[in-house]
């Protein structure tokens, strides 16, 4: 199996990541290659805030997870392993799937949206 034909399995990973978090936020994109969730309209920003995304891309699956951005301290006890991943401030590539990365992505996406909540909207 070429790593291409793979992305379909790693967008449904990644996705199933965020997906828990979409009876607290708004799902912006739903579709076979992409979705994305917003927060609520922030009065501190006077706008909907981007929270996170998973996309299929021509080489990777991309997982952009903003409460990282925001909130920098997040990654301070992440793994190399999942650190090598990171492409800029918030994104993070993948071209299969990793199950010990995608568990850890997942406890550093319940920490963010935690901390979204927290931070955006109290």
């Amino acid at each position: 199996m070429t790593t291409q034909t793979q992305f379909p399995l790693v967008f449904k990973k990644l996705k199933s990541i965020l997906e828990p978090y979409s009876s607290k936020l708004m799902i912006k994109i739903d579709t076979a290659d992409g979705f994305s969730l917003d927060g609520a309209h922030s009065e501190k920003w006077k706008k909907e805030l981007f929270f996170g995304a998973a996309q299929i891309k021509k080489n990777y699956v991309s997982f952009h997870l903003m409460p990282v951005y925001m909130y920098p301290d997040l990654l301070k006890n992440i793994s190399p392993e999942l650190k090598k991943h990171m492409q800029g401030k918030s994104c993070f590539n993948f071209k299969e799937i990793e199950t010990s990365l995608f568990d850890e992505l997942s406890q550093l996406t319940q920490q963010g949206f935690e901390r979204f909540i927290k931070e955006e909207y109290s």
